[in-house]
């Protein structure tokens, strides 16, 4: 492998870009056998279809029962030859199944090296569930998104495609679900026991959000010795028993649960149109129409973010002040959802906010020079021979340029929508 390809592929909405050599490096030699691992991969999924297939029809004609216990012998045997369990051989099964007879776009990809094993697996279990009548509009997309995203991103973007497609049933869909809505005590050892609540996934992040923050006032204060999770469980205790916050310390009072949704302006219309996207809760992901409206009529504690035109938001302070003040930093993380860093899927709330140009070198507080990076990438941005820098008219994009030379693109979840005024005379230019 003498030239390095012009751009391939890493993580969501990423590209790398090689300069071009006569002798590859150590990244291209590691490169080259992933690639060769992808085509070994596709090869043993198609041979061990081809094997369950042949011992399918050698039991034609035997019984009812014959094809159950063909398929466990199957099962057995293959756990045995590979040195692996029964169950991750019958997974193993079920993968090859799935991408030969009702995935081979994905197979394809496989074969060809243009995704991973990994990706494929994570396609095939995403898809368990999926209604049939939707699949032809999820696949080729899917397809495009193994190849050119990284696991972790990958992940993300599928779940978010299937929820998008899938989000015209979703009403219906809850409904059915919120029958089944319970909470179970499952008892532990040493005198312990699980407390389960299956509930809209709305409400508990809500409750999750308002017992973490409680729990965080109550660490900061002096002499607390218990960890964060430990006092999460106490306040989440104190509040159900006394069904009253005087039981946990006063710094710890009057603190309400703090959840960002997302709601497209067009979901709050009566009538949206088939595939438009769906409003989501942060870390949770779409909710039904209703639950959307009925949180943006002013339920208090909700960061409502409408993606329209909203005036008001700060998007600079310049070089007036180092700190962004909150408006900026909700913005910020609102906009990259996760850590800016390539293939990372730290949450941007758990992020740090970096000036991409350092404020000791000249750099502003403003959206363009702004990005949540979680605090081990945030060290390797600074110490680790990466250099980063915003690409213009990019919306918010980030090119992350490694040791070797290679580039990284790593794109925002969302944009922040920009307006001009209309042209007069004519019709508006686009946004």
């Amino acid at each position: 492998m003498n030239h390095h390809p012009e751009h391939a592929p890493d993580a969501p909405g990423e590209w790398v870009d090689f300069v071009e050599c006569d002798v590859p490096d150590a990244v291209d030699l590691v490169v080259e056998v992933a690639s060769m691992m992808s085509v070994f991969a596709a090869q043993q999924l198609e041979r061990v279809d081809a094997m369950r297939r042949e011992a399918l029809a050698d039991a034609f004609g035997r019984g009812a029962g014959a094809r159950e216990i063909v398929e466990r012998g199957v099962r057995l045997e293959l756990a045995a030859a590979l040195r692996v369990t029964e169950h991750a051989a019958g997974e193993l099964i079920s993968r090859a199944e799935s991408l030969v007879h009702r995935y081979p776009q994905m197979l394809a990809a496989l074969s060809g090296a243009r995704t991973t094993e990994r990706h494929a697996a994570i396609f095939v279990d995403a898809m368990i569930g999926v209604e049939p009548e939707f699949a032809d509009r999820i696949v080729p997309r899917a397809v495009e998104l193994a190849e050119s995203e990284s696991v972790g991103p990958f992940r993300r973007s599928l779940r978010k495609l299937i929820e998008t497609v899938r989000s015209e049933t979703l009403d219906e869909r809850h409904e059915a679900a919120l029958e089944k809505r319970r909470v179970i005590v499952d008892p532990a050892d040493d005198g312990m026991a699980w407390l389960s609540a299956f509930l809209p996934a709305v409400e508990a992040r809500a409750i999750h959000s308002r017992v973490t923050a409680m729990a965080k006032a109550i660490a900061a204060t002096d002499d607390e010795a218990r960890s964060l999770d430990q006092i999460r469980a106490d306040v989440l205790g104190d509040l159900l028993v006394e069904g009253e916050t005087t039981a946990v310390p006063a710094v710890a009072r009057g603190i309400r649960a703090s959840v960002a949704v997302t709601v497209p302006a067009l979901a709050l219309l009566d009538h949206v149109a088939a595939g438009a996207e769906p409003p989501v809760v942060e870390g949770v992901g779409p909710i039904p129409l209703r639950t959307a409206r009925d949180l943006c009529a002013g339920a208090d504690g909700w960061m409502r973010i409408l993606t329209h035109p909203e005036t008001g938001a700060v998007l600079s302070v310049g070089r007036d002040q180092y700190r962004p003040p909150p408006g900026l930093r909700k913005i910020v993380k609102w906009r990259a959802d996760r850590c800016m860093a390539p293939g990372c899927g730290m949450p941007a709330s758990r992020c740090e906010i970096d000036h991409t140009i350092a404020w000791e070198h000249g750099g502003s507080t403003s959206l363009e020079n702004l990005a949540p990076i979680c605090k081990g990438h945030h060290i390797v941005k600074h110490h680790g021979g990466w250099a980063v820098r915003q690409i213009d008219e990019s919306g918010g994009a980030l090119e992350w340029t490694s040791p070797s030379g290679r580039r990284y693109r790593v794109e925002p979840e969302r944009r922040v929508p920009t307006f001009r005024p209309a042209v007069h005379g004519g019709a508006d230019p686009p946004c």
